[in-house]
């Protein structure tokens, strides 16, 4: 037994000696620059995420696509993306979270480069659902990345200034889409989004593993040599000596410093891991709770940004370029919704963020349902309003869920977040289209929406954990 041991303590000793490592760290241009790389592939990641609501209106026409075949085509990448979650997750915590990410972008940028080559909605299908088996999978193994190289003081707005790619490739995606596809229509736009898949070259290159990974996995070599590596380039980037490590502050301490809201962690959650482990001891309400926050954020999300320009234009007679233009400026919204986030996370908090973005999305919508949304202009307003609000709690998830995991299972707990990310994306224009080709009118499309962000506010409100300026290790033993 006590030859089994040792190497055990040993291991959450090195593991201990790396995130004390990390807290000593001071922000560089080194940390800049591996956020520029991973945020310009996440970037067009959600560049290509967006695009099928842009190229819809053109396909209905050109592939004469009935309401529930526009709906399919719709979510179909979103199944890929649920699945994509899941899975890359797992091989993220097996294999490693730069080699994950490296292989999702490669994979999304041939997937365009085909999708631009379609020729009828069957293969167009096959396609968006094998982008999005690489969408999926390497949002969350990016933020879960992210994360890891950053230390406690300061990762809201660090981590949330690079997740601000994510609402900016969706911004972009809708500039360029909003001019591109009535002027040269929709296969234009995926062949542009396939250029990023040489991303993944320089991603393997320029990118070093995640030294808190390769000590959680027992590589101690290689950990040390990166971190070395790391501490190096930092050193470089400041012109000044590194600041010795804090003597008190171990990876996972047996008594948090703030007893009163932390409880020690027991053997269980400390050997928890895989799926089971996101539902042992304090894992469990953490799941439930970020599935809940990720459901009804996305629900929302999508359910308004993948109809609005068939709403527009079906609904209130605009042609193709209003339309999407009059989508495009709920877009830009939702970018100073995450711009607000970011500056004010690490001062308001993640629970009081996810509860007031949330609730202010409840409130925006009720009162456009409340004025019937009997306008162009009157949509436009509240949406905006409403997306302001829901981009911003949304950005927040790829902050808070790494906080709430221990490393062994963090990127696993993300894609969980992921997947039911997805299922929202899926089930938010499902039912939305669902309401409106029901001929109940638009207060009862905005009713639903703000119900389930009104369901997301409270479940923050009443069940979320505050990890602000708190180490992972600590928050996550």
């Amino acid at each position: 037994m006590s030859l089994a041991a040792s190497p055990d303590r040993e291991t959450g000793a090195a593991r201990a000696a790396i995130a004390a490592r990390f807290e000593r760290l001071p922000l560089s241009r080194w940390h800049v620059t591996v956020r520029v790389i991973i945020g310009v592939v996440t970037f067009f990641e959600a560049f290509d995420q967006l695009l099928i609501a842009y190229a819809m209106p053109e396909l209905r026409q050109e592939w004469s696509l009935s309401t529930a075949s526009s709906a399919l085509v719709l979510t179909i990448g979103s199944i890929g993306m649920l699945i994509g979650a899941l899975f890359s997750g797992r091989m993220a915590d097996r294999i490693g979270r730069v080699k994950v990410i490296a292989l999702c972008i490669g994979v999304s940028g041939v997937a365009s480069l085909a999708l631009a080559a379609s020729t009828g909605p069957t293969p167009f299908m096959l396609l968006r659902f094998v982008q999005g088996l690489a969408i999926g999978g390497e949002v969350p193994v990016a933020a879960t990345f992210i994360s890891e190289i950053t230390r406690s003081l300061g990762r809201g707005r660090f981590v949330l200034l690079y997740e601000l790619v994510f609402p900016a490739g969706l911004t972009i995606g809708a500039l360029c889409a909003a001019w591109i596809v009535p002027a040269l229509g929709w296969r234009w736009m995926y062949a542009l989004a396939a250029l990023p898949g040489l991303l993944a070259v320089l991603v393997q290159r320029k990118v070093p593993e995640s030294p808190r990974w390769l000590a959680d996995r027992g590589r101690m070599r290689e950990a040390e040599a990166t971190m070395a590596l790391i501490e190096a380039k930092v050193e470089a980037a400041t012109g000044a000596p590194l600041p010795d490590a804090p003597p008190d502050a171990p990876a996972a301490p047996a008594t948090p410093p703030d007893a009163r809201t932390v409880a020690p962690a027991t053997a269980a959650e400390r050997a928890a891991t895989g799926i089971r482990g996101l539902f042992t001891g304090r894992y469990r309400r953490r799941t439930l709770v970020l599935g809940a926050l990720w459901f009804t954020g996305y629900f929302v999300n999508y359910g308004i940004s993948s109809w609005l320009p068939t709403i527009y234009g079906s609904r209130f007679h605009l042609g193709l370029a209003d339309a999407l233009l009059y989508s495009t400026v709920t877009s830009v919204a939702g970018l100073l919704g995450c711009l607000v986030a970011a500056l004010t996370v690490d001062r308001v908090g993640r629970r009081r963020i996810f509860a007031l973005f949330l609730g202010g999305t409840a409130a925006t919508l009720l009162v456009l349902a409340a004025l019937g949304a009997r306008t162009p202009v009157q949509v436009l307003v509240w949406t905006s309003l409403a997306a302001v609000c829901f981009f911003g709690s949304n950005i927040c998830l790829y902050l808070y869920t790494p906080e709430l995991y221990p490393t062994r299972m963090r990127a696993l707990g993300c894609s969980v977040g992921g997947a039911l990310n997805r299922l929202g994306v899926i089930l938010g224009p499902l039912i939305v289209g669902a309401v409106y080709a029901g001929g109940t009118g638009l207060s009862a499309v905005f009713v639903t929406l703000g119900a389930v962000a009104l369901a997301g506010a409270l479940t923050a409100a009443l069940f979320a954990e505050e990890t602000t300026d708190r180490p992972l290790e600590e928050v996550s033993p």
